[in-house]
This record gives structure tokens, sequence and C-alpha cells, in this order.
């Protein structure tokens, strides 16, 4: 094997010549006849080093190009244990572990509450978006907070004088109506009784009070129980709730049956010291975004996402240490960063995560309108290559539209992916369906289109008193993908069939592998590229699962 040499100069080859600034170009010759018993020797003597290393792809004379998810692809390793006993959980943060390697985008048509709380109970983390008024963000972080509990330390609790009325609205807020009933109609006030669906909802007078249908033969746990033996105590009671009293028979906790049944349903759910869902929030670099942390702080935000499309600014840094600080309880994941310079600063600043993409979403248009940005799986692979020497998680945000993306992002360094697309037409995100043409669809936007813009996003493109608005996203529709329940178990599996075929069982494995060289690569032509797809087929219909 004989290999080009590559010139001093940039200056393009000769035509018809294989370009030898991509990577070294071996000449194969058959061997000689003469020669051919070598070949017939010992295992031992033959080289099973096969495809590219992650330097050779990146770093290996031809860095100068910049590489998408879909110019590699990896090289099969060896199996050796079953799909089922491959494990995904991983660090968003230095300090937050998740068991599924998915977090949804902070997007105005992604992530509210019900996302937040869906994407946790299946393991990942949702960070709620900050279009919307200081308020309404922290209380989709309280719902989520509130929604799965060991022990719920602050339950809603109404007194005997409010009404059926008063129930309808605190489940149509919070999505429960099993309500404790005290003198005061709050916390650590004497539990007169508890209002559920069964004592409401075949009253037509809403206007009735809670003291005339409340339910008084209570059973309660006295204060100090453990959660199994209230847990135990709940399955044998047959009741939907077990209020926590002290020797004063004030109310100091509640136990919900259908916790422990979505705990049955969710094992792999994302849960803080107290057996609270985990979520993120998002907030800007403004003044005034420092009085929407404190809110979000005060709600229970587990971590803190400052969102912009350029993350190396001043502005930035000093938030970062506002909230390390103010709030050293905090996990903070900056970005967006691209460059090592970049994700540099902001480790140096103090962030626990790094949020990595610019320009390379399915609605964002940065890149064409900035000319400012990088190819995501470069990106990705740089950054997370400096954050590996400091302990810091990297998040591949954009540029995902299957799970053999997820995995791609996964084996050049990241610890998980951000989702925006991918997630916006699930049951749980924002918005109503539409049919058009015959298909289910609903919208999403970009945090840079004008639509976005003129809620408020524009302080992400540092455009808030900007006096023309300069889009960087464009708004459009995505199809129906159904319950988060159906096709977040689809997106795991593949991740895992992935992680199978290339031979590694863990995300730390793969991590180690890659940094190693013994994960190989390769890149991919376009004819390549079209042959790994669908291909010579008159018609045929792609489902997911």
């Amino acid at each position: 094997v004989k290999f080009i040499r590559r010139p001093k100069s940039l200056a393009p080859p000769p035509t018809g010549r294989l370009d030898p600034r991509c990577r070294p170009v071996p000449q194969l010759s058959l061997p000689r006849k003469s020669s051919m018993s070598k070949l017939n020797g010992s295992a031992k003597d033959v080289s099973t080093v096969d495809g590219y290393s992650a330097t050779d792809v990146f770093e290996g004379g031809h860095g100068c190009t910049g590489y998408t998810y879909d110019d590699l692809i990896l090289l099969p390793g060896h199996i050796d244990f079953g799909v089922e006993d491959v494990a995904l959980e991983t660090n968003v943060t230095k300090k937050i572990k998740v068991k599924l390697p998915i977090v949804s985008s902070p997007m105005d048509t992604v992530t509210e509450a019900k996302m937040a709380i869906a994407m946790a109970l299946h393991g990942g983390l949702g960070v709620v978006h900050y279009n919307c008024t200081i308020e309404e963000q922290a209380d989709f972080v309280r719902q989520v907070k509130k929604y799965k509990n060991g022990f719920i330390t602050e339950p809603v609790c109404l007194s005997p004088e409010h009404t059926i009325a008063d129930v309808d609205s605190v489940k149509e807020r919070f999505g429960y109506s099993g309500i404790p009933i005290t003198e005061e109609g709050k916390m650590h006030s004497r539990l007169l009784g508890i209002v559920s669906s069964r004592d409401s909802d075949f009253v037509e007078d809403r206007s009735t009070p809670l003291r005339d249908i409340m339910s008084t033969k209570l059973v309660t746990a006295p204060e100090g129980v453990s959660l199994r033996e209230a847990n135990a105590l709940l399955k044998s009671a047959k009741k939907g709730k077990l209020p926590v009293v002290n020797a004063a028979g004030e109310l100091v906790a509640l136990i919900s049956r259908t916790d422990l049944k979505k705990a049955r349903d969710f094992p792999n759910a994302t849960y803080d010291s107290n057996k609270q869902l985990i979520v993120g929030a998002a907030i800007g670099t403004r003044p005034n975004d420092r009085e929407r942390l404190a809110a979000l702080s005060e709600a229970g935000v587990d971590v803190i996402v400052i969102d912009s499309s350029q993350g190396d600014s001043v502005y930035q840094h000093d938030m970062i240490r506002h909230i390390k600080t103010n709030y050293p309880h905090l996990e903070v994941i900056g970005g967006n960063v691209v460059t090592k310079r970049q994700a540099l600063h902001l480790i140096q600043a103090g962030v626990d995560g790094l949020r990595v993409g610019m320009g390379i979403g399915s609605i964002c248009t940065t890149q064409e309108v900035c000319a400012v940005g990088r190819a995501q799986a470069s990106a990705v692979y740089k950054t997370a290559q400096l954050a590996a020497r400091f302990g810091v998680p990297v998040i591949a945000d954009g540029g995902v539209s299957s799970t053999g993306h997820i995995m791609k992002a996964l084996s050049v360094g990241a610890s998980a992916v951000m989702m925006g697309s991918m997630l916006a037409g699930t049951e749980e995100a924002p918005g109503e369906y539409f049919f058009q043409d015959g298909v289910r669809l609903k919208r999403y936007r970009g945090m840079g289109s004008i639509e976005a813009m003129t809620k408020g996003s524009d302080k992400r493109y540092f455009a808030s008193v900007a006096r023309v608005k300069v889009a960087q996203g464009v708004s459009g529709s995505v199809v129906d993908k159904g319950p988060l329940s159906r096709y977040v178990p689809y997106l795991a599996q593949g991740v895992k069939h992935g992680m199978q075929d290339a031979g590694f069982s863990t995300v730390a494995e793969l991590h180690v592998a890659l940094y190693s060289g013994e994960l190989r690569f390769e890149l991919r032509s376009p004819a390549a590229q079209r042959e790994g797809g669908v291909h010579d087929l008159y018609s045929f219909e792609k489902r997911m699962f």
C-alpha cells in the first residue's frame, strides 16, 4: 500500500486525479501469484483496522471542510450483548443525569408544561420557552414540579366555603381534581375533608359549596411517615389520596394513588431529590431577565438554559456569573456555541453544560442570512473535544431529523440532543392540529421568525431594540406524530439499536471509543448517501412505528 504525498500548495489537483487533500488515498494493487501463499497465514497476521478515527475525519489534513450528520457513517463493531442491555443514561449538566439523551427545545411551539412533564416522565428533559410573561413561564414550571411527587408538599387546598366551580378551575389549570379541604383553604391548616371527581362530577349546580359534597371519612398518615410506609398505607386503604397530618390534625403533605401508578408506568422518569420531576427553563440576557430568573427559581426550576443564537457575548458571561453567585443551587447551560473558543469562554464563566448549534435547525436561516455558523457534526465534535477536558457535557441542538442523527450526535461527543421539529408534531406540543390536503398537521416556527420575534424572542438575536428586525427563521408546519407515549419509545429503541450495531452498550463507552480512535467512521459521497436511504422503488410507505 502506497500513499500519495499531500502537496504543500492548496491549489486544486489536476483534472482526473483524486484530491489528496481529503485524506491519504491508498493505491492498491493485487498481490503477485508467488506471494499469494503469504495471505493464507494465520489470522493474527491480518490487520483488521478499517475506516477512520474521528481525528482522521475532522482534523486529518482536510479539516477545512465542515461536516453534517449525513456526511458521516459509523462502521459496525462487535456485538456481544443484547439491545435490551443498552443503557442510554447520560449527563445534561455536571450534576443532572437523565435516562434518555433527549431534551425538548425551548420554543413556543414545542415546550410548555405538558411537553416538559411528558419528557421528564420518559426519562428526558423539557426546557420551557420564555416567549411569554414571567408569570406564565413560572406557572409552567410550577405545573411540572407539582405534577408528580413522592410527598406533595404544597398541594392546592380549598376551604369549605369554596365551590365546585373552584374545583373545576383547579382541574383546568393543574390537571387534577382531588383537593384537600382545610379550615383556611391552605396548607398547615386543620384538615376537614377531601373533594374528588366522584364527589363533584354529577352535581349540576357548580356553585354548590364544598362543605356539602366533601368526603369527611379520611384515612391519614402521621407526620414523619416514610414514603414506603405511606405508599403501603395508600394501597391497603384503596383510596385516591392519602393526607399526611401532624399531631394537631393540620395538613403537612399529600400522597396520590395516581403518582404510584405513574411511578410504575414510567420507571425511567427524571426526578430530583424530592421525587419531583426535573424541569428546565430558558431565559435571555437582558436586565429584566434577572426578574424572570428570580421567579423561576422560586417556582422550583432545576436548570436554566441561557438562550442566545450566539452565546459568546459579554451579556451571557455576566448572566452566568450572576446566576452562579446568587443562585448556586441552579445548574446553568450556556450557548449556543460552535467553536472551541466560544465554548472555553462560557466554561470559564462557569456553565455546567453547553448547547451547540448555529443555523442548522430545519426552521433556522441564520447561516443564510448572516453567513455565520458551522456544520453541526463538526461543531459538536470540536466543542465536545474541548468541553470533555473540563467535565462539561455538550447538548447537540438542531440538525436532527431521525434516530440515526441522534446516534451520530452521540458518536461525535454529544451527551444529549435537543430537538424541536422532531417533537413539534406530538400531542404534547402547544397548538392545535389542522388538516391540509388530507394530512393532519401542527404549526411550527423558528424563534427567529418574524411571528415569534414580535412576541418577544427578538432578544435572543440581540434585536429587541432594533428598528428593523431581520428574520433568522421561518414558520411552517409539521406532520402529526401522535402522543409521546408512543413516539419516545420508538426514538429510544432506534438509538439502542444503533449503539448495539456500533458495539457499545453505554454512552460513556461510546465516548471513550471516540477519543481513543476505536470508533471508526467513513465519509459518504452523495451517491453513498442516496444508497443509504430508500431508493429504486416506484412507491413506498414509510412508517416509524
